[in-house]
């Protein structure tokens, strides 16, 4: 991690400690996902160009989060189809936007005869500066399938904990601050569970593929 020299030094230690936490938090406090060869309950091999697929299905908690259109988001909103879930902010200049557009080009490459598309879920960890309107057209730029909320932190932290990712704030040399996230997408099944995750850099050739293959493995949707 390179540090501006143009920072005050409490600046830079507190940058350079919350780059080190974060890197830490995820290298040893995420779970840890199967090689790209693996089987979910019993079944087949699974064979995956780019996805992680855990050895069983990961059971999630109940959350509640605030949806940009000022519904509740909660765990029962992904049992029914295939989701993808990705943290993040508004005013993330790389990661975020990045991968937004890669959702996009899965969705122009989804066959037409493969069902529907999974959704993906848009999770802003910033709420202080991601308002339901901002939001709502960070999202709807991308696409309108993308569903985007928010919530207090104390919510925030828990579910991002239960995906195996964390976020923090981390101070710039402005004054301002950003927030350093997991930039994995979590793939979740029709039950509710998380079965797989995509780091980056994401494929969204691969990222098509995967899904199908996981979407039609014979115990993908059976219950524990």
């Amino acid at each position: 991690m390179t540090v501006s020299r143009s920072l005050p030094w409490l600046i830079a230690a507190a940058a350079l400690a919350g780059g080190l936490g974060l890197y830490f938090g995820q290298r040893y406090f995420a779970p840890p996902p199967a090689a790209t060869t693996s089987s979910m309950q019993g079944s087949p091999d699974i064979v995956t160009r780019a996805a992680l697929v855990y050895p069983q299905p990961r059971p999630l908690q109940a959350f509640s989060l605030d949806r940009a259109d000022g519904s509740t988001l909660t765990l029962a909103d992904w049992r029914g189809h295939w989701s993808l879930v990705f943290i993040g902010f508004t005013h993330c200049p790389d990661a975020c936007p990045q991968t937004l557009s890669v959702y996009r080009d899965v969705e122009k490459a989804w066959p037409q005869d493969a069902g529907p598309v999974p959704i993906l879920y848009f999770i802003a960890v910033d709420p202080e500066r991601d308002t339901p309107k901002v939001l709502a057209d960070y999202a709807g730029y991308f696409s309108p399938a993308i569903v985007a909320a928010t919530g207090t932190h104390d919510r925030l932290e828990a579910f991002t904990r239960e995906l195996g990712m964390i976020y923090m704030k981390t101070p710039t040399a402005s004054g301002d601050y950003t927030v350093d996230h997991s930039t994995h997408l979590a793939v979740i099944d029709p039950e509710g569970r998380m079965v797989a995750l995509f780091r980056a850099p994401l494929d969204a050739g691969a990222i098509v593929d995967d899904l199908q293959a996981l979407a039609s493995a014979p115990a993908a949707t059976t219950s524990n």
